[in-house]
């Protein structure tokens, strides 16, 4: 894989014809060890976000060793890689034929499971083990988060409690779990949902071993500045201590986005302009799938070489490369007026779900993968305020 200090460094120098994914392995890491040290429990990095080798080295390099998986591929992929990695099969639906080969090839113990058809499989595929950790995942308000994820995972009501109840049976730990939506722009939303949780299990009247926060991190994006995320550990830890679980219980998190956004940013080129419309070689069905599909706008700045005149910028639509009339970004991302076919764009903060999602529809989706050193267009994890000129590229669109 090439190594450039920049994505502009790697555009003057190639000149590439496919889009490319910037790699930022030392912004996974800085990110990761954020959260090793600040989260009061133990931080499972969610493989679904970005699995791509080098961000799953750069996660075990700041100390993370258990891992979110959803499926065998990801079990296979996270087994093979770190002998020491404990994994937790968090997809509440699995094949039965994946929960079997889970147990008895990889070694894991750690199953969800949010209804009582998946506890029977969990049991009767692993044999009637007696080692399993069982963890419940209830349904909470996700009406904190930029992009809300309930209806589809989750145990409510009634069902809940006597599902609490028949799993404590069949564990020899018991865990309960939930999200609050991805970007989640509001600490207290941990508060509602733990408390809605401690009724469940007060009510159920079970002793549980592990409290499992989930993911919905969140981090900057143009339009979308969270508060520090130290007011989320805070936060989370105050309510733990309250919750009415033992008092040995593990508290756990499922960071995805929050780990390897920064870590990644897309480079594209524009193939043609129609008034205030940019045709990319890249787009909805590619790495870009969030700037369609959930309206997210990345930041974007054009790839000009430094003594490159500024211009002013104005708002445009972008579409990708597909015969798809879906396939395009509202945005308004902001561009120098003058952009024109034959210009490369980055857009920052694709390092979670950009490649994850990409897809080969209508023959496109090759890619050049590349490592920069530079660092990512915004971030949370800042521990000084950036340079005046760091701060204007951002603003402006424009390098």
């Amino acid at each position: 894989m090439d190594k450039h200090t920049s994505a502009l460094a790697l555009v003057v120098a190639d000149r590439p014809d496919l889009p490319v994914h910037c790699i930022r392995p030392h912004a996974a890491k800085k990110a990761a060890d954020w959260f090793v040290r600040r989260f009061p429990g133990d931080v499972l990095y969610a493989v679904k976000a970005n699995p791509h080798p080098a961000i799953l080295d750069a996660v075990y390099a700041a100390g993370v060793r258990w891992f979110d998986v959803a499926s065998l591929p990801e079990i296979e992929l996270v087994a093979n890689r770190f002998e020491d990695a404990t994994l937790a099969f968090m997809h509440p639906v699995k094949a039965r034929s994946a929960i079997r080969r889970a147990y008895f090839d990889y070694g894991v113990r750690i199953f969800v499971l949010d209804s009582r058809e998946e506890l029977a499989k969990i049991v009767e595929e692993t044999g009637g083990a007696k080692d399993l950790h069982l963890v419940v995942r209830l349904a909470v308000s996700s009406d904190y988060a930029a992009h809300k994820l309930g209806g589809k995972f989750g145990a409510t009501g009634t069902e809940a409690v006597s599902l609490l109840r028949e799993t404590r049976a069949a564990a020899d730990e018991l865990g309960v779990s939930f999200h609050v939506g991805s970007q989640c722009m509001r600490p207290e939303a941990w508060r509602v949902a733990m408390g809605h949780v401690s009724d469940v299990i007060r009510e159920a009247g079970v002793t549980v071993d592990i409290v499992d926060v989930g993911g919905g991190f969140p981090v900057a994006y143009p339009g979308l500045t969270p508060p520090p995320l130290e007011d989320y550990m805070r936060e989370i830890e105050a309510c733990f201590e309250d919750m009415p679980v033992l008092e040995n219980a593990d508290l756990w998190c499922e960071p995805g986005r929050a780990l390897c956004a920064e870590a990644g940013s897309h480079v594209v080129r524009v193939e043609l302009r129609k008034g205030d419309c940019l045709y990319l070689n890249d787009g909805a069905y590619g790495a870009l799938f969030d700037a369609a599909h959930g309206g997210l706008v990345y930041p974007v700045k054009m790839l000009r070489e430094k003594n490159s005149p500024r211009r002013p910028l104005r708002p445009f639509k972008l579409y990708g490369p597909t015969c798809d009339s879906i396939d395009a970004m509202e945005g308004p991302f902001m561009l120098p007026a003058d952009v024109s076919e034959g210009d490369y764009i980055e857009f920052g903060m694709t390092g979670a779900y950009g490649s994850a999602l990409a897809t080969k529809f209508n023959g496109f989706g090759e890619y050049i993968e590349a490592h920069v050193k530079d660092a990512p267009m915004m971030s949370v994890f800042e521990t000084e305020k950036p340079k005046r000129r760091s701060a204007k590229v951002i603003a402006i669109g424009e390098f």
